[in-house]
Parts: C-alpha cells; sequence; structure tokens
C-alpha cells in the first residue's frame, strides 16, 4: 500500500512538473514557407531565427518550417488569419487578393532598376504597404529581394513584337494577363511544379522569372533563351499574424525587428551571389542570355496602367512610387551627400 502511494506521489509530481515546463519563459514563434532550405530567404530567416534567440537570450525562439510543410503560400496566409501561424513568407503577389496595395508590384515597369526598388521598399512608402495587411490579421514586418523576372523560351524574344503568338505561362494575376496581352502573347496560368511538363509537352511556349529560379527549376533544359528584359520586381514579403504580434511585449518586438533588419541585408547578399551563380551555370548549360533594349518593353506595356485609373488609391500609389525614383535619383547625383556605409544602404 505504502508502495503504491508514492508511485502515485511521484506520477503527480512528474505531472506537474511537466505543466510548468509548459508555461515556460520561452515564447516560440512558429514560421512556415514553400522554400527550399538552400533558398536566399531560409537562409536570412535561419540568421534571424539565431539572431532573436541571441538577443533574447533565449527567451524568444522562432521555429521554421520550410519547403511548404505546413502548407501553400495562401493557406500559409489563411492559417496567419486565423492565428493558427505566427509567421510566414509569400510572394507579394501571392497578397494581392488579400490586400489590394501589393498590386502594384506586379505592375511592368514600375521600378526603374533595382536601387529605385531599394528606396521605395526600405523607406516610408514601403513600411505604408507592409501596415496595410493589418486589419486583415497580416502584418508585413519586411521585404526579401526576389530580383527581376523576365522571359525565358524555346525561341528568341528580343523585342515585344516576338512574344506574339507565344503562349506563356504566367501567374493567375489580372495584372500578368494584362502585360502579355499587351505584347501580343497568349497568357495561361499553369502552376509552378506542373509547369516543367507543360514546356516539354509545348502546351507553353515559354514563362518569366528570376534567374535562380530559372536555372533551379532545370527549365533551361526546354527553355534555350533568356530574355533579360526585367520587366517586374516583385518582392518576397515577411508577414507575422496580428493574433501573435499582439501577445508580444515592447521588449520581444524589439528584439525581434532588430532580427528582422538584420535578415535583409543578409538575403540580399545572398541573393546576389545566387543570382550570378545562376546567369553563370545557364550559360554553361548552353542557354543564350539576351539583353534587350528595354525600352520597347516598356512602351508596349503602357496599357496595363489603365487597370488602375479609376481606382484613386492605387493610382496615387502608382504615382507616388514613380515619384520616388525621381527623389532617388536626386540623392545619388547630389553633391552634398556624403558616402554611406554599404551596410547601412541595405537596411
Amino acid at each position: 500500500m505504502m508502495n503504491k502511494q508514492i508511485i502515485v506521489s511521484l506520477l503527480m509530481v512528474l505531472f506537474f512538473a511537466g505543466g510548468c515546463g509548459l508555461k515556460s519563459d520561452v515564447r516560440v514563434l512558429k514560421l512556415g514557407h514553400s522554400l527550399d532550405t538552400k533558398h536566399s530567404v531560409h537562409i536570412a530567416m535561419e540568421y534571424m531565427a539565431k539572431r532573436v534567440e541571441e538577443l533574447s537570450d533565449g527567451k524568444l525562439k522562432i521555429d521554421i518550417y520550410p519547403s511548404g510543410v505546413l502548407g501553400s503560400e495562401r493557406e500559409s496566409l489563411e492559417l496567419l488569419q486565423l492565428g493558427s501561424l505566427d509567421l510566414t513568407k509569400v510572394s507579394a503577389a501571392a497578397l494581392e487578393g488579400f490586400v489590394e496595395e501589393y498590386k502594384v508590384f506586379g505592375l511592368p515597369y514600375i521600378f526603374a532598376d533595382q536601387q529605385h526598388a531599394f528606396s521605395v521598399m526600405d523607406g516610408p512608402l514601403g513600411k505604408e504597404i507592409l501596415s496595410k495587411g493589418e486589419k486583415y490579421w497580416l502584418q508585413g514586418l519586411c521585404f526579401y529581394d526576389a530580383g527581376a523576372r523576365s522571359f525565358y523560351s524555346s525561341r528568341p524574344i528580343r523585342k515585344p513584337e516576338d512574344l506574339s503568338g507565344l503562349k506563356m505561362r504566367v501567374m493567375p494575376s489580372i495584372t500578368s494577363f494584362a502585360m502579355i496581352r499587351a505584347m501580343g502573347g497568349s497568357p495561361t496560368p499553369i502552376s509552378w511544379g506542373e509547369l516543367y511538363t507543360a514546356l516539354q509537352g509545348k502546351v507553353v511556349d515559354g514563362a518569366e522569372n528570376n534567374p535562380p529560379s530559372f536555372y533551379l527549376s532545370h527549365h533551361y533544359e526546354v527553355c534555350n533563351y533568356y530574355t533579360l528584359n526585367e520587366h517586374t520586381r516583385i518582392p518576397d514579403v515577411l508577414l507575422m499574424s496580428t493574433h501573435a504580434l499582439k501577445k508580444l511585449d515592447d521588449q520581444e518586438k524589439e528584439w525581434l525587428m532588430q532580427a528582422v533588419r538584420e535578415s535583409v541585408t543578409v538575403q540580399r547578399k545572398e541573393w546576389m551571389k545566387s543570382e550570378k551563380e545562376a546567369l553563370e551555370s545557364l550559360e554553361k548549360e548552353g542557354v543564350e542570355i539576351i539583353i534587350p533594349d528595354k525600352q520597347p518593353f516598356r512602351d508596349a506595356v503602357q496599357s496595363v496602367y489603365d487597370l488602375y485609373e479609376d481606382n484613386e488609391e492605387l493610382s496615387a500609389l502608382i504615382e507616388r512610387i514613380k515619384a520616388a525614383e525621381t527623389n532617388t535619383e536626386a540623392a545619388m547625383d547630389s553633391s552634398s551627400v556624403e558616402p554611406v556605409n554599404e551596410e547601412e544602404t541595405k537596411n
């Protein structure tokens, strides 16, 4: 009888000890995304998780679930809205159906170049766009670089007219459809996972994406021409559920945002490296890299902007983004501006 009482007592102690363990002072955030672990964004988010733990002395941690194990981009966004997932990374294109302001990133040549894009994303305009999802329980934390998207095909594309009659795979986006049609092509939405087979079977003649995606997908095996016309710069977005954000105290938010800012710098360095390696590898594989005159492409897609001419808010946002290009050029040309540390310009 005595032995039985001792065993029961020990079990009760273990039970309550386990319960106390569950109520530890460590807060763990779950981050799910659909990218491979070799991708620059995943590498940057791993760095972010490490820095959060360092800054908080282990009081705040981030567990990362890559490769879509917690769901697709859309499913991850819905999980954030429900509060079942804390953080995710999606393409700005995936946010179009949730937050209207993200549609501007899909407009062709909305950014003159990389410098213009970074000046918007890192500045007040970028912060404003990131905050627009708050009312939908989706708080943007930062933009990650996803480079510029360009055309690849089984036939060379040197000018917009070369797209005439070509079936081009696009993301399921109204803006993408309008862009291809403006150049005379036939937009065809196909899932990324089915695209290789579709290209191989001539269901579509080509597609568009950034250099690392073109190379890592092995689409170069069926498309021998890559035209660096760089029509769009659609960034990736790191988002947090507002349900999770409200649970953090001010100190935890400070730790998190410092790690987020540092991860942007890491990601951009990794992206530049992966883009350079991809282009070099594509050339070794026999792909012809075409560097066209971009102006004819810019001229051909101006009608796409008509999609939003009746939308006062988006039209105003487009004009502010265009104005930021002028401000960027003025800042670069001004002799009164002192040199800035390279690392600081990337934050």
